[in-house]
């Protein structure tokens, strides 16, 4: 199969790699393109501009793991706009490319900060109404929005791309922590 993986070189992305690497052909995109041991090639964000040349030359994707994102802000420096224009700006471009690829799958990890800061009670579970606080929460919260806007028309049915076995999942992980993690731990 063949997998695009975006946050490649990030702290889930290259974990990912090494479980992924013997059984599949992993594509990467961010923001940096080094060559990654178990990656075929990494590509650039502006490589799938539609406009793009490389663009015209992007393999067929089976699969879309859409990990890129801004979470680290350890000295609390990031402007808010910063976390929409990554978090809910590039899940938007990364997603309307999904829709126009051949890939039938698209897997997003948002994050359990777009349900909640805190949770009352001790179980968190797909019915809690989002209350995200914070700017990290709120456009992660924006991009899972804007792919389920995607998915539905007004009357609430699935559109037609849909339809066409492309598969959507969205993820909302608990902060991912081990060896090699820049965190905030």
């Amino acid at each position: 199969m063949n997998i695009l993986i975006t946050g490649v070189h990030g702290f889930v992305g290259s974990n990912l790699v090494i479980a992924l690497k013997g059984h599949h052909s992993l594509y990467g995109l961010d923001i940096v393109a080094p060559e990654k041991e178990g990656v075929v090639k990494t590509f650039a964000w502006k490589d799938i501009e539609t406009t793009s040349f490389p663009m015209q030359q992007l393999p067929k994707f089976d699969a879309i793991i859409h990990l890129a994102g801004k979470a680290h802000d350890t000295k609390n420096q990031s402007a808010s706009q910063v976390y929409f224009d990554i978090n809910t700006g590039l899940t938007q471009k990364i997603f309307d490319f999904f829709l126009e690829s051949s890939a039938k799958k698209f897997i997003f990890f948002s994050s359990v900060k777009a349900a909640a800061d805190s949770v009352v009670g001790d179980m968190l579970t797909e019915d809690v109404i989002p209350t995200p606080v914070g700017p990290y929460g709120e456009s992660k919260i924006a991009a899972e929005e804007y792919i389920l806007s995607k998915l539905r028309s007004e009357d609430g049915e699935l559109k037609v791309a849909m339809q066409r076995d492309k598969r959507v999942y969205i993820l909302r992980p608990c902060m991912i922590h081990g060896p090699g993690n820049k965190g905030n731990l």
